[in-house]
């Protein structure tokens, strides 16, 4: 046994000794071609380093990985304070649009005021709705003009399309207008086309009744309803609004005004009927002829 350990070992030592003598010549062969510089020498250099090299794809994955999700976050942190400001944006832009609509309802009123057809006789004052006093026994609101603006008492308001209802209490600055859905309220008014008389009657309800009506066969459902004139309460001619029925079967009427949204309110300077001293002169005007026959006669 301790003869085959120690031919083993002479066995070894030259073969360790051979192959560091070939790695040596070999390094020293790679160290003399690296060291010469020639075209062809260059060329078999560069193939031999595209052979031996490894590629480093694998290596540099975990960094573009890295690299690509630091840039994600970062376009997703750009989206999201974008997405922070358009929000913010588009509350303001609500803001605008509903500021907007009531400016463009505002510029519909007005102008459904100025389209207004009156009396070229009648004049008028323009007031806003200050507050709505409405309640289940009494149906008012209050204007913002008042006696110094000469308002009085008794004299119709309007809105953009129909009559709404008449001053009742004046002070300085502003005025009260009982409307026409009041139980204090009574309009007369002529049914057209029928020509029938009746008095438009509140009753706190939001469709005045129709009273007082002398044939009511003749009036139909969706006839018009204007102011008459009479007693010289309001001027003729203003509308009021279209007969309708209830389930009852009583006349009412609905109200061409529009009641839930009095913004704006017209007050026509309305001083009376001219009483008519003389009926005579209506069918035929007294000349200066006349009065001088009368004058000779008496004479």
């Amino acid at each position: 046994m301790a003869k085959d350990r120690s031919q083993r070992e002479d066995f070894t030592t030259p073969l360790r000794r051979l192959l560091v003598g070939v790695i040596v010549l070999c390094l020293l062969a790679i160290f003399l071609v690296w060291r010469i510089d020639s075209p062809r020498v260059e060329r078999f250099r560069a193939q031999v380093t595209d052979k031996v090299m490894p590629s480093m794809d694998w290596a540099m994955a975990p960094v573009t990985g890295l690299i690509n999700l630091a840039k994600d976050f970062q376009s997703y942190q750009r989206l999201s304070d974008q997405n922070r400001e358009l929000r913010s944006e588009l509350r303001q832009m609500q803001s605008w649009k509903e500021a907007a609509l009531q400016l463009e309802q505002e510029n519909a009123r007005l102008l459904d005021l100025n389209n207004v057809r009156l009396d070229p006789r009648l004049t008028f004052v323009t007031g806003v709705v200050m507050a709505d006093s409405g309640s289940p026994f009494r149906q008012s609101v209050l204007l913002n003009v008042g006696a110094r603006d000469g308002i009085r008492d008794g004299w119709a308001t309007m809105d953009g399309i129909g009559l709404v209802g008449r001053i009742s209490g004046t002070g300085k600055n502003t005025s009260r207008v009982i409307l026409l859905t009041d139980a204090a309220s009574a309009v007369p008014a002529l049914i057209q086309p029928s020509g029938q008389i009746a008095i438009v009657s509140g009753d706190n309800t939001i469709a005045p009744l129709i009273e007082f009506l002398e044939n009511r066969d003749a009036v139909r459902a969706g006839d018009r309803v204007v102011s008459s004139g009479d007693g010289g309460v309001f001027p003729a001619g203003l509308l009021i609004g279209q007969v309708a029925t209830d389930t009852s079967g009583r006349l009412r009427v609905r109200l061409s005004a529009d009641y839930e949204r009095l913004e704006f309110l017209r007050v026509l300077r309305h001083h009376g009927v001219e009483a008519v001293t003389d009926p005579g002169t209506i069918v035929e005007p007294v000349t200066a002829q006349d009065t001088d026959a009368e004058g000779a006669g008496d004479g």
